[in-house]
């Protein structure tokens, strides 16, 4: 059976949405004509059940049409009231992106259920910009829930919007699971996670994704055995109430080889965040002589690569310290707001020709 596509503006998800969720048409919501030229209305789409269409941030590459059957957009919802009761939802993310999909879905599923409780969805930039703003702290404070995701967020953001009354709980999961699976570190009833002997992440249950839309090769790839294998890596920790939680610590693809030896680019990360008192990001850029090198990318000319190295020399392996400092003014964003990655190590690699 195939499904006629409806591209519309995201302002209209929430209108549309319960009629893609009955089966009348699979619901695209753009924010542009390059997403819209993406996904292409003219081709029908051949996924069962499909309902909606996500495109991905493209954070690391070209972003991707993940295809969302009706029955797993339900099947995260209720998974999510089961734990944490029925809300009413604000929405303040983009709903072209599964965050922001998923409050409307929330919101129309829980409405005969709310009773008054309200939660709201943000990402970490959101919670920072808040507590700058005393007035903004005191609206999220008056929240039943406030999830954060969409990113990392440091532990002492998370501690300091729980000081100041914001009732957070924290969000882990992507496009490919309709959004979380995963809140304060406790999976959701019915999302099985597994941590394989490398560390990558897997998931199963009834909230996974149908397919990436027209590109089966990756679909086979990420959908194995009915699970999603994710580009996450992660461990099982016990919390104070001997509930295994899951700890996510970094990518796949954080651990480079640089000169022969592993680099843990997300525990490198980590050692600057805690230790060093200006922000960075490091990056791994492909290198002739190294096979990659780790780049530093700062928004502050204060120190020179020298001073970085010497700064974190007594915290990482030598292999770990930076090869190359990129100051820009700003970070780059994807349109949902998280770091872009790919355009930082495109930067890097045309400042070191041009060098």
């Amino acid at each position: 059976m195939a499904f006629d596509v409806r591209l519309c503006d995201p302002g209209d998800v929430g209108r549309l949405l319960p009629r893609a969720l009955n089966g009348e048409f699979v619901l695209a919501p753009v924010a542009g004509e390059r997403t819209a030229r993406l996904i292409d209305a003219r081709v029908p789409v051949t996924e069962p059940d499909a309902a909606v269409i996500v495109t991905t941030s493209g954070s690391t590459g070209n972003p991707k049409q993940v295809v969302l059957s009706a029955s797993a957009i339900r099947a995260s919802a209720d998974a999510f009231r089961e734990r944490f009761g029925a809300f009413s939802w604000t929405c303040v993310l983009g709903t072209q992106y599964v965050a922001g999909l998923m409050v409307q879905a929330r919101d129309l599923l829980d409405r005969p259920h709310a009773a008054g409780r309200r939660a709201i969805s943000i990402v970490p930039t959101q919670l920072i910009r808040a507590l700058r703003d005393r007035s903004s702290t005191a609206e999220l404070g008056a929240f039943d829930a406030v999830l954060v995701g969409g990113a990392a967020a440091d532990p002492t953001l998370i501690e300091q919007a729980r000081s100041a009354g914001i009732r957070v709980l924290t969000s882990y999961g992507m496009s490919e699971t309709c959004g979380g699976v995963a809140f304060d570190a406790v999976p959701l009833l019915g999302a099985d996670i597994a941590i394989a002997d490398d560390s990558r992440v897997s998931i199963g249950g009834p909230m996974l994704f149908s397919g990436y839309r027209m590109n089966p090769e990756l679909t086979a790839k990420t959908l194995v055995g009915g699970r999603l294998l994710t580009s996450d890596r992660g461990e099982w920790t016990t919390g104070a109430d001997d509930r295994p939680r899951l700890r996510i610590l970094g990518r796949i693809d954080d651990v480079i080889i640089s000169g022969g030896v592993n680099v843990d680019l997300a525990e490198l990360q980590r050692v600057i965040d805690a230790r060093v008192r200006r922000s960075a990001v490091v990056v791994g850029v492909p290198d002739a002589e190294w096979g990659t090198r780790i780049v530093l990318a700062s928004t502050s000319d204060e120190a020179s690569l020298d001073q970085w190295r010497d700064e974190l020399r007594p915290h990482v392996a030598p292999a770990a310290l930076p090869r190359q400092l990129l100051v820009v003014d700003d970070f780059p964003r994807t349109h949902s707001g998280k770091l872009d990655r790919q355009r930082l190590i495109d930067q890097a690699c045309q400042h070191s020709e041009s060098g």
